[in-house]
């Protein structure tokens, strides 16, 4: 990417990055149905279509180098279309360079461990793309908004106060720096769907007869909490966007809007490690000439 289109897709992108420590109003400071200046789907489906090309050209260089790992974790209320997001997004990459793992509850085992035990295997390894379909951030907010859930954590006597929750942040801030010192990128995506838009497509699975398998009660008993998830997802963002390890704020009332920005935002991170093919040495070089002359006398 030239110089004038990589700071053009700097800017464009830039607002939807929390700065870290800052205060998140999600109200007030970023608005779900904003279209980014992509005003038709027409527009959005073309630019998911050059970041997807572009991503999946740097996924090859990537995968040569073997220097980095990168991890994309992707948070969302019900229905904010994490799911359309990743089959649109990942769907140019080689599937032998990229994992998505979906956590679900945790099991008796992992609650015999800490809460970040079960996802230190999952990270992607050198010159691989993971991505973690929810992820330990919902330890912070389905765990604060249901407190019965943190009690079958079986954790030592103490108050469960805001500086709980803090501890809880200073433990996923450390997690992620000690993996981005040693070679993993992290780039963090919350979908932001409003709260109007998410009756829209519950009420949609329900009326559409090829949707209804999508619907769930627990959706519905979820939706019940959204004032609890809000203020949680704020206090989150403020918390553990950082340098190493940002969030970004994706407006979801659009999808074609959420695919396109969640493309190149991936992009610009994966653009930025200047990534290049190995270069072969002079003895190399030497081997492959070799290699090349009794290949041709056969």
């Amino acid at each position: 990417m030239d110089e004038k289109r990589y700071k053009r897709v700097a800017e464009f992108i830039e607002p939807f990055r929390v700065k870290p420590g800052s205060k998140v109003t999600l109200g007030k400071d970023f608005d779900a149905a904003f279209k980014a200046g992509v005003s038709k789907k027409k527009e959005g489906v073309a630019l998911l279509a050059e970041g997807v090309r572009l991503l999946s050209e740097y996924q090859a260089r990537l995968a040569a180098q073997d220097t980095w790992g990168v991890l994309v974790v992707l948070q969302a209320m019900d229905t904010a279309g994490k799911d359309g997001t990743i089959k649109h997004v990942m769907s140019g990459l080689n599937p032998q360079g990229c994992t998505v793992h979906a956590f679900k509850q945790p099991s008796d085992q992992d609650l015999d461990h800490n809460f970040l035990w079960r996802y230190w295997d999952k990270v992607p390894e050198r010159g691989r793309i993971g991505l973690f379909n929810r992820s330990y951030y919902e330890e912070v907010l389905v765990v604060r908004v249901h407190p019965e859930l943190l009690a079958r954590q079986r954790l030592p006597p103490g108050r469960r106060d805001a500086h709980f929750w803090q501890e809880r942040y200073d433990d996923i801030n450390q997690f992620e720096r000690h993996l981005a010192r040693n070679g993993t990128v992290i780039v963090k995506f919350f979908l932001n769907i409003s709260k109007a838009e998410q009756r829209r497509r519950l009420l949609a699975r329900l009326d559409d007869p090829a949707k209804q398998w999508k619907f769930s009660a627990a959706d519905l008993a979820e939706r019940e909490y959204w004032d609890e998830y809000m203020r949680s997802y704020e206090d989150m963002l403020r918390a553990t966007s950082t340098r190493w390890a940002p969030w970004y704020v994706i407006p979801a009332d659009h999808k074609y809007v959420a695919r396109a920005l969640v493309a190149h935002i991936l992009t610009r991170t994966v653009e930025s490690l200047g990534l290049a093919y190995p270069r072969v040495s002079p003895a190399g070089r030497r081997a492959l000439a070799a290699a090349r002359r009794r290949l041709r006398g056969n």
